[in-house]
């Protein structure tokens, strides 16, 4: 079992307020549009990207009927070819390798802003593989601990082709290969298993933890400022930050 749990970051992202979950929403319906147009049509069974997408929405508690209206409406709308995706990668402060993905439809715009944050919060923009080469993409699924057994998740997990397994104190967390993900999910929703988070994710080899308050605070602005752009989908970093999370470990 590694040392580091995501946990912090879901619970920081789940008790955000109903304002933040609308601006969620919205992102997701963004990256389902984008999925059908770059994925090949609407069917996620012939769609993987679009399948992917599909089970990150339901894990967010998007309903199931904007999912289908969004979908439809992709389907048939040229407008969400206008959309392509850029990923930006650069370093926090004391070196946070920070990768963010963006759909945009003003590349300008959005380079600039992200510029903007990564200078005024104590860090730097990097050239493209600057960071990623520490980070693997793998499914991440992660499910409350309270009501379940662990030996009784793991096999399941384990039996439905998950690759890897932890247990933390307030959740269990499920690794799958990206190929193997949506699979994953429909085996253990079939199973009545729900899902705090479930999307695929950019996890990071090792974790930094910074020590200095001044960089814990400018660390964290620049992931709030990251987050609020709308330009911005994702967010993944490798730092660890434990003491803003007494129940983790």
């Amino acid at each position: 079992m590694s040392g580091h749990s995501k946990w912090n970051n879901i619970k920081r992202k789940k008790e955000k307020t109903d304002g933040a979950k609308a601006k969620i929403f919205t992102k997701i319906g963004r990256e389902l549009a984008v999925a059908v147009k770059e994925g090949g049509g609407p069917d996620p069974a012939s769609n993987s990207k679009l399948k992917d997408c599909i089970a990150k929405a339901k894990a967010n508690n998007v309903p199931n009927d904007n999912i289908e209206r969004i979908i439809k409406k992709a389907a048939g709308d040229t407008d969400a070819d206008k959309y392509e995706s850029i990923v930006y990668e650069g370093y926090g402060p004391n070196g946070i390798a920070v990768i963010v993905e963006t759909l945009t439809d003003n590349r300008n715009r959005t380079a600039g802003d992200v510029r903007h944050y990564f200078d005024k919060f104590g860090g730097n923009l990097g050239t493209s593989g600057c960071v990623s080469f520490m980070f693997s993409e793998k499914g991440v699924i992660v499910i409350e601990r309270e009501g379940n057994e662990e030996d009784k998740v793991m096999e399941d997990c384990l039996e439905a082709g998950a690759s890897d397994f932890q247990a933390d104190e307030d959740v269990f967390e499920v690794y799958t290969e990206p190929s193997d993900f949506s699979g994953v999910c429909d085996d253990l929703t079939q199973k009545g298993y729900e899902f705090v988070s479930a999307e695929i994710e950019m996890v990071p080899s090792s974790y930094t933890t910074l020590t200095d308050e001044e960089s814990i605070v400018k660390m964290q602005k620049l992931l709030d400022a990251l987050e609020d752009n709308d330009d911005v989908q994702n967010v993944w970093h490798n730092w660890d930050n434990p003491d803003s999370d007494d129940d983790e470990e």
